[in-house]
């Protein structure tokens, strides 16, 4: 007979391919992200990145309608992080909080340009484990919850 422990450690909610998430942290609501099992840490767009004063700042992009908006990180990290490609790269990483299925995960992002991209948050294995499943053939489960 399976512990309570180990059947709750089992339980692990489907996710789709894609989906919308907010982040309370950053003040942005309904994001487009996108589920990568094949990239280890999450990503999330911003550009205009400077180390100033030890203390990270960078912007993100405007969003419904809204003015680009500034932040200053005092905890960050220098990682390097394999890109798309397979390249290595430094980036910074910081941690924030992320909403889906209405539950808070706080997790690390890297900072990264994804102006090309058509999702600007990938959602990497790191956040993934031991939490959801992934069915690829679905979409906006989260998002459908709201």
């Amino acid at each position: 007979m399976k512990s309570e422990k180990s059947a709750q450690k089992a339980e692990k909610r489907i996710i789709g391919r894609t989906d919308i998430g907010d982040f309370p942290d950053l003040g942005l609501t309904d994001v487009r992200v996108k589920v990568d099992t094949g990239a280890y840490t999450s990503a999330i767009h911003c550009y205009n990145v400077k180390l100033i004063d030890e203390q990270l700042v960078f912007d993100l992009p405007a969003h419904k309608g809204k003015k680009r908006k500034r932040f200053v990180a005092k905890t960050f990290e220098l990682k390097s992080i394999k890109n798309s490609f397979g390249k290595t790269e430094m980036r910074y990483v910081i941690r924030t909080r992320i909403v889906l299925f209405g539950q808070v995960f706080q997790t690390e992002f890297s900072l990264a340009d994804r102006e090309q991209m058509r999702y600007p948050v990938l959602l990497g294995r790191k956040l993934l484990r031991n939490r959801f499943l992934v069915d690829v053939s679905l979409e906006n489960l989260s998002y459908q919850q709201k």
